[in-house]
């Protein structure tokens, strides 16, 4: 990818807001945190077994349907945006192919963002990694909020 480099000390501006990021990197990182179902419809009360079942993943996970619900929720540019900083995050471009990738987020996107990103392995790392490119972090966030 090219394209026009970024002046130094100024970065291209967002449609979402670095709240809405990190919201969603805690999110996704509750559900990673997640370990495979062992018991099936135990039938039991997650009190009853010092509530291991709550780290299982589950079909109706409620930070699944949270985050999935958040992320619905965005307006179109704030869901490209979310795209491409993940993309960015990934190393599929550098801050300077910023134009580039919010482009190709644009003309791939679908209703189906929310799905494809929670299925993305590692999206709360790509996203924080693309935050610091940006020069942003979920730290204050984090700290708030956990």
């Amino acid at each position: 990818m090219s394209s026009e480099p970024v002046s130094e000390g100024a970065f291209p501006e967002l449609s979402i807001q670095v709240e809405h990021v990190c919201f969603i990197v805690v999110k996704a990182r509750e559900f990673d945190a997640k370990d495979v179902q062992t018991i099936p419809d135990s039938g039991s009360n997650a009190a009853d077994d010092r509530m291991y079942s709550v780290l299982e993943d589950n079909p109706d996970d409620p930070v699944v349907e949270e985050l999935t619900c958040f992320i619905s929720d965005l307006n179109v540019d704030e869901q490209v945006d979310l795209v491409a900083l993940a993309w960015l995050g990934r190393g599929d471009g550098g801050i300077s192919d910023w134009a580039e990738l919010r482009a190709e987020a644009a003309r791939v996107r679908n209703d189906k963002t929310a799905s494809y990103l929670i299925g993305m392995p590692l999206l709360p790392d790509y996203l924080e990694e693309a935050l610091s490119l940006f020069d942003m972090s979920c730290i204050e966030f984090e700290t708030g909020h956990l």
